[in-house]
C-alpha cells in the first residue's frame, strides 16, 4: 500500500507542475483568439484539478496532508465557467495567467507530509 500512495504523490507532483505551465498556455490561446484549443486545455484542466483534488482527499484518510487548499481549486473551476458562458476571455485568460498560474505554482512547491497519529 505505501508503494501505491507515494507513486500517487509523484504523479500528483509531476502534474502539478504541468498545470502551472499549461496556465500560460491557455491563457496565451485566449488571447491569440485560438478559443478552440484553449477550451480543450480547459477540459484538460477541469480534468485535473478533480484528480488533484480527490489525490488530497484520499490521501488525507491515509493520514497524508498537503498545504493546498482544495476549495481554491474548485473555485477556479466555477470562476472559469461564469467567464466562459459570457465568453469574456480576456477575463478567463487574465485569471490563468495571473491567478491560476501563480497558484499552481505555490502549490508545486508543497509536498505530502504524513500526520502523526493520535496517542489517546
Amino acid at each position: 500500500m505505501t508503494n501505491i500512495i507515494y507513486e500517487t504523490q509523484d504523479s500528483f507532483y509531476q502534474y502539478i507542475e504541468r498545470v502551472a505551465v499549461g496556465s500560460q498556455t491557455i491563457a496565451d490561446y485566449l488571447r491569440e483568439d485560438k478559443v478552440g484549443e484553449a477550451m480543450q486545455l480547459i477540459v484538460q484542466f477541469s480534468e485535473g484539478v478533480t484528480w488533484l483534488t480527490q489525490v488530497i482527499v484520499l490521501m488525507r484518510e491515509h493520514k497524508y496532508h498537503i498545504n493546498i487548499d482544495p476549495s481554491q481549486m474548485n473555485e477556479f473551476l466555477l470562476e472559469i465557467n461564469d467567464g466562459l458562458e459570457r465568453q469574456d476571455y480576456v477575463v478567463v485568460a487574465d485569471m490563468f495567467e495571473y491567478e491560476i498560474k501563480a497558484f499552481f505554482e505555490e502549490a508545486a512547491k508543497e509536498r505530502f507530509h504524513q500526520m502523526k497519529e493520535d496517542k489517546n
